[in-house]
């Protein structure tokens, strides 16, 4: 696994894994977004296609980065599951029986629609809108933010799936998943490998980290 990036918001200390996920040192949280467990299974329910190693390669992903920072909480940034329950999400509660320790915290996605007792049963907190941490924020989609209310904590968010285009000598470009860092928030790439690309104009002032082969690439 390549080392992970620290990344310094407020006097706190965020570690960037290229596999898409942050570690706060001072919560000892892992932060991620955009997991979207049972999408491959929701494809395949409709008559679609989709392999299951793409599924289980997430979920070890997950596991991976648990073992590597060892934390005591997990905050998903908003669509943790893709849609109803299916077959995968019974591999995801097997998964969760391994780490009852580690506490889970859902902030609701426009995905997030099992019922209540579901997440009871699998041992997660679910927050509606915006859940407020030792002074940061955590929403799932940044256009819930009101633009003409001035910001109180730095802000977590997802949803968005963000990309930017890296071009190359004779103006070919590849697109790659990135994490978004303005002043005042972050927009996390979204774990699941399954899923597309936003791509995103940045600012002069803002930082962006592309994700290639596997390693952070300031840009």
């Amino acid at each position: 696994m390549t080392a992970p990036t620290q990344y310094l918001i407020n006097e706190n200390t965020f570690w960037l894994s290229a596999q898409r996920c942050i570690f706060w040192q001072e919560q000892e949280a892992l932060i991620l977004s955009d997991l979207h467990f049972g999408k491959t299974g929701h494809f395949r329910k409709n008559g679609i296609a989709v392999p299951t190693g793409i599924y289980k390669e997430d979920l070890q992903r997950l596991f991976e980065q648990i073992s590597y920072f060892t934390p005591k909480k997990i905050i998903a940034v908003g669509d943790l599951f893709h849609s109803e329950a299916n077959k995968e999400l019974e591999f995801f509660l097997k998964w969760r029986n391994d780490f009852p320790a580690i506490d889970f915290i859902l902030v609701m996605g426009n995905h997030d629609i099992l019922d209540a007792s579901w997440y009871q049963k699998a041992g997660i907190s679910v927050k509606e809108g915006i859940y407020t941490l030792d002074g940061f924020d955590f929403v799932h989609d940044p256009a819930d933010i009101d633009p003409n209310q001035s910001a109180k904590h730095f802000i977590f968010s997802g949803h968005l799936h963000p990309g930017i285009s890296i071009k190359g000598l004779g103006k070919q470009s590849l697109r790659f998943p990135c994490y978004y860092f303005s002043a005042t928030q972050a927009i996390l790439p979204a774990f699941s490998k399954f899923s597309g690309l936003a791509m995103i104009k940045p600012k002069k002032q803002d930082t962006i980290f592309a994700i290639v082969d596997e390693k952070l690439i300031n840009i």
